[in-house]
């Protein structure tokens, strides 16, 4: 599955005659079927263990061979790294689970935000101004770029850009340089230069991790995404 693909969750495949739903034990099908209940959530191994209501030793031999059966996946859970966390392989995990889009294996992917925000920049920086829908369609018909992104996706990669300063947001008066955009659209504007000796402007939140996180607007004090939990974050903070 792509990293880029927007939420997911329900990819379920019905069994078919011989596969290997239809020669499981006993203790394997319990097993089974509660893991596979979770649906793109999943379940941690102390949880599983609790509503399975089997012994430790009865748990991780049938999980293992659940895993060799390809029915069941070990996924990363982005809020309990360190816990176990299993899922049936006809789901894809959730936002809640995995992350979302931005997140690879578990970790925030930088390097790809990085790249993603220039590149959004220079197609802005060419046009002059542009909106959301013209950026999109270029990004993604961009040559080298082989993955396809959501207009909310680039949505996000230009908040944290003008967060930076590198862009900004306007309106559309229908004239001039906004000829072609309607009348009181949205649009964004490359910020070529500012500040002194006509340096860039560097953005507020430039120097700190939260500033090419294009999850920042879903970051709150106690939710799934937050600096509580955010391993960069500490890292920038310990630095």
């Amino acid at each position: 599955m792509s990293r880029l693909q927007g939420p997911s969750s329900l990819k379920r495949k019905r069994p078919e005659l011989n596969s290997p739903v239809q020669s499981l034990t006993e203790h394997e099908r319990i097993l089974y079927d509660v893991i596979r209940s979770k649906q793109d959530i999943g379940i941690w191994t102390r949880d599983m263990k609790k509503e399975a209501k089997l012994p430790d030793n009865v748990v991780n031999k049938s999980l293992k061979a659940l895993q060799v059966k390809n029915l069941i996946k070990e996924v990363v859970n982005i809020q309990n790294k360190g816990r176990k966390h299993f899922m049936a392989t006809g789901f894809e995990p959730s936002k809640e689970i995995s992350g979302g889009a931005w997140y690879l294996e578990g970790s925030l992917d930088t390097e790809f935000i990085e790249s993603l925000r220039q590149l959004c920049k220079r197609q802005i920086e060419k046009k002059g101004v542009a909106t959301l829908e013209e950026v999109t369609d270029l990004i993604n018909s961009y040559p080298a770029f082989n993955v396809d992104v959501t207009k909310q996706q680039i949505e996000e990669i230009l908040r944290t850009l003008i967060w930076d300063n590198a862009i900004m947001e306007v309106k559309s008066n229908g004239m001039g340089e906004f000829a072609s955009i309607p009348f009181g659209k949205v649009c964004y504007r490359y910020v070529s230069k500012g500040g002194l000796g006509g340096e860039p402007r560097a953005g507020a939140l430039a120097s700190i991790p939260c500033g090419v996180c294009p999850r920042i607007s879903h970051c709150t004090p106690d939710g799934v995404i937050s600096p509580k939990t955010c391993v960069y974050y500490q890292k920038w903070l310990d630095f």
